[in-house]
């Protein structure tokens, strides 16, 4: 199944991830009303063929639509969400090519694009961004509004916290701990526990820096 949703959908962000969205629920033959962004007064009059419809606050006139966040870091993913009225309601979107055999289950508003594989016994919260060729092996469980991008692999029995950002092609030892809003460095092989707010790179990955994680929580 390629998205999940009833009634027509609005995407927030006139990102790149929009733009790789668009294709996938097209191809479905879903219903795209448009794109919201902030930045609207800016941007071409469409994004993807989509129209761009106006702020994030207009979400409001659209109430039969479902949203799908569509920006791209985990921390700001979060704080969008948090400014959009409680009744919203989501969608969920996963390419065809997403392998899924134990039917782990996905939360509402998610995105998983191609070739990402979940192998078993693994959670996926809400507002997961998977990128291309993501594995998530087995009883792994990703919080909300955490983002794993392209080609990451997570080993058996991996935490990823809230709003966290893992980068492409980063590699994650089985059992090991991403804290909540921790950012992983692209082409990091993690091996330890990453602590909340921290953003760590390398191989192995290594403490860079640490930050806020209010948004995070």
């Amino acid at each position: 199944m390629a998205a999940s949703w009833g009634g027509p959908l609005l995407l927030v962000g006139a990102s790149g991830l929009a733009r790789e969205v668009l294709p996938v629920v097209a191809e479905a033959g879903h219903d795209v009303l448009g794109v919201l962004d902030d930045r609207f007064a800016e941007l071409s009059l469409t994004v993807g063929g989509a129209p761009v419809l106006g702020p994030v606050t207009s979400a409001a006139e659209h109430p039969g639509a479902r949203l799908l966040l569509c920006v791209g870091p985990s921390r700001t993913r979060a704080a969008v969400h948090g400014r959009l009225t409680n009744g919203a309601t989501y969608a969920r979107v996963v390419d065809p090519s997403v392998r899924n055999p134990a039917g782990s289950p996905v939360g509402e508003g998610s995105i998983l694009l191609a070739g990402v594989t979940i192998t078993a016994d693994a959670v996926l919260g809400t507002h997961v961004v998977a990128m291309p060729r993501v594995t998530v092996t087995h009883d792994c469980v990703v919080g909300d509004f955490a983002t794993l991008a392209a080609g990451v692999s997570l080993g058996g029995g991996v935490r990823v916290g809230r709003a966290a950002y893992v980068g492409m092609n980063a590699s994650v030892y089985p059992g090991v701990r991403i804290g909540a809003g921790a950012v992983v460095g692209m082409g990091a092989v993690v091996l330890t526990d990453v602590p909340d707010g921290e953003t760590w790179a390398g191989v192995p990955a290594r403490r860079i820096t640490s930050h806020a994680v209010g948004a995070a929580r």
